[in-house]
């Protein structure tokens, strides 16, 4: 469904009634009022876009860059020991650790090493990505403004931390359009993870259209049953019927945006005309018999089990192909507070091998250099342990002041790390990168000023990057 109406879609629609109804001056001022609003293409497009799509691999519930990407081994001599104040700073806690008379120091229980030409180094619990470290941009130093899930996610995806804003798949969306016209622009892919089965909720909203038109929000594929609900014929409805109930419908909606003038009816329309076409285009996408073997066995076991990141990956590879602009791929399980060890190497399990496969698919497709893939969460896990500290277990809590963010192809440079964190990976201590700045440099890619793609909204040029100064990060850039 369309989102609502903004507050200022309904003083437009005000206007344009009045305008309607009033002299001939008012056709040409509803004229104006009828392209304000709409992207100005010379306003926001840069001369060149390296990448022409996005891949989001969104880890929903924020690993832990400590033992994933951000090694420390320098803390094993410091292992149970309280955290100095002078790295912690008065760092505001969350509820699950404020109570806790100590934070002991917790140094990762897994193995580091370097990998490829560039020496990248990876933890023991990604054996695959090691296969492909030269093609990954590791930036270490991210930073966030939130502490809790929703909040944090909610600000990754829109640059607020209140809900109801426009997500980053949308902007790309508005800003850039579909090259398939038979498959939306922006589709989300959702999976649970092993790690944790009760992890944070993920809402519609993350992916929606805020204020932009509604056309612009995330379809979201299911994870189980049909893909998408409703793109069947009912029984005895024939494609010729349908067709012909589509357009006696789009005749209805056009004699009313002509009287009323409501952009949201053009953007149902255009929905209307677009499930038509999926139901040829989508169970084609669905349909991965004649991948080959080896690409199959490639993405691992998991991968002919619909919903499993295994095989939202290989989907997220023929999206790409069918030149889908924007693909997000949350998978949850990520929020590991106690029993760390063993959930997150059920989520690696979950995410590794599928990723690597993803990348080394689109390399081999000639895809990579011009889809830009991006892998991180919401925010990082702390140094100390929440709860108990033993010599085979222990929980990280929510940490905003640095976490780390994968990215690959799409322009960036492979094999760089940038960003550095304190001895504790607490801190960020080189090249700090807001949350801001990652999606500036995301749109960047696609070709898009981040300063300049806006969207008036209650009387303010409204935007993904905010108010506050943003920065592309230029040093990860080819």
């Amino acid at each position: 469904m369309p989102a609502p109406h903004p507050l200022a879609a309904q003083d437009a629609l005000n206007r344009r009634l009045f305008l309607r109804h009033s002299t001939a001056l008012g056709v040409a001022a509803l004229s104006a009022l009828a392209a304000r609003g709409q992207p100005g293409e010379a306003a926001f497009r840069l001369p060149a876009a390296k990448a022409k799509r996005v891949i989001y691999l969104f880890q929903s519930g924020a690993p832990s860059q400590l033992d994933l990407f951000d090694p420390k081994p320098q803390l094993d001599r410091r292992r149970g020991e309280n955290l100095p104040e002078s790295i912690r700073r008065g760092q505001r806690l969350t509820t699950m650790t404020s109570g806790q008379a100590t934070f002991p120091t917790a140094p990762s229980m897994f193995k580091f090493a370097r990998h490829g030409r560039s020496g990248l180094w990876l933890s023991e619990l990604l054996p695959h990505l090691a296969t492909v470290a030269d093609d990954l941009t590791m930036i270490r130093s991210v930073h966030t403004e939130a502490n809790n899930h929703d909040p944090a996610i909610t600000f990754c995806q829109t640059g607020n931390q209140l809900a109801g804003r426009p997500s980053i798949g949308a902007w790309a969306s508005y800003g850039l359009g579909s090259e398939n016209q038979s498959l939306p622009a922006y589709v989300v892919l959702t999976s649970f993870g092993s790690g944790r089965r009760d992890d944070q909720p993920l809402y519609d909203r993350l992916w929606g259209a805020g204020f932009l038109p509604g056309r612009h929000q995330g379809v979201k594929f299911r994870n189980t049953g049909d893909a998408v609900l409703y793109l069947s014929n009912p029984p005895g409805i024939d494609p010729a019927a349908r067709r012909a109930t589509l357009d006696r419908l789009a005749a209805l909606n056009r004699q009313h945006h002509d009287a009323v003038g409501d952009p949201e009816t053009q953007a149902r329309v255009a929905q209307y005309e677009m499930a038509f076409r999926m139901q040829t285009s989508v169970p084609d996408l669905l349909n991965t018999s004649k991948e080959p073997r080896a690409v199959l066995d490639a993405y691992g076991p998991e991968v002919g089990r619909p919903g499993t990141y295994a095989a939202n990956c290989l989907l997220a590879r023929r999206l790409a192909e069918r030149g889908v602009r924007f693909v997000q791929l949350f998978h949850m399980g990520w929020d590991h507070h106690g029993g760390l060890p063993a959930a997150i190497r059920g989520q690696c399990r979950d995410t590794d091998q599928p990723t690597a496969a993803l990348l080394r698919d689109l390399k081999h497709r000639g895809l990579l250099d011009d889809t830009l893939v991006v892998w991180g969460g919401e925010f990082g896990r702390t140094v100390y342990s929440q709860g108990a500290l033993t010599a085979t277990d222990y929980g990280r809590d929510h940490h905003p002041r640095c976490y780390t963010v994968l990215m690959a192809g799409g322009g960036v440079k492979p094999g760089v790390t940038f960003g550095a964190t304190d001895d504790f990976s607490y801190n960020v201590t080189e090249n700090p990168v807001s949350v801001f700045d990652l999606n500036a440099t995301i749109l960047h890619q696609l070709g898009i000023d981040h300063e300049k793609l806006t969207f008036r909204h209650q009387g303010l040029d409204a935007r993904l990057t905010g108010v506050e100064p943003a920065r592309v990060v230029r040093e990860v850039l080819a």
